[in-house]
């Protein structure tokens, strides 16, 4: 049977419903309602509800979500139901931070290796990390089976990074680096540049 096609922008939204999910948890909440969820997010309790219907029927007319069960399922739908380890390249300020933050395990990801190609960073221990020498990218990755990497290097060595990657077969790459990257088709790329969020939101002021 073929898979169903399930448009990006949606896949986009399900983490920002799974932390909302996880904030009414955390407010000791068992049970919230598509309008609910919406007036959180800024997004129509119907596009919520059309979202939700793209993977299965999650809650009943009326009485809502029970919001354990459903935070449960968009794990499960997102692959975050287990914890994916994370390679970070670039040790630099960026990449100290990313490797150091302790937001990422409850969210299904652990920073477990930290690559650089600077010579007086080799070697020298960052938090918990020995920074590794990039030239064992490759085949430290392939044995390890990681498939999730984040570029957190200077924009004129963000593509030879990726390549690099790619060869050591990761499939997903976070980019901090302020730079389109060229990918096989097979590889998700998301890129997070500051500027470029500070420079959408500037049109919007006086």
């Amino acid at each position: 049977m073929e898979e169903k096609l399930i448009p990006d922008i949606v896949v986009g939204r399900l983490p920002l419903y799974l932390r909302a999910l996880q904030h009414m948890t955390n407010e000791g909440r068992q049970v919230t309602s598509s309008q609910e969820l919406g007036e959180r997010l800024g997004i129509s309790a119907a596009q919520i509800r059309k979202d939700l219907s793209q993977f299965g029927e999650f809650g009943k007319q009326g009485t809502g979500y029970h919001i354990d069960f459903l935070q449960d399922q968009i794990r499960k739908i997102l692959k975050v139901d287990r914890v994916w380890s994370v390679a970070v390249v670039g040790a630099g300020d960026i990449g100290s931070a990313v490797a150091a933050y302790q937001g990422f395990a409850n969210r299904g990801f652990q920073v477990t290796m930290l690559f650089d190609n600077s010579p007086a960073k080799i070697g020298k221990k960052i938090g918990n990390f020995t920074v590794l020498d990039i030239a064992t990218l490759e085949e430290t990755i392939r044995k390890e089976g990681i498939q999730v990497a984040m570029i957190t290097v200077p924009a004129d060595q963000a593509q030879a990074v990726a390549d690099l990657l790619v060869k050591a077969g990761v499939k997903a790459i976070l980019n901090y680096a302020p730079l389109s990257l060229n990918v096989p088709s097979e590889v998700r790329v998301q890129n997070t540049d500051p500027a470029t969020h500070l420079q959408r939101m500037t049109y919007y002021l006086d």
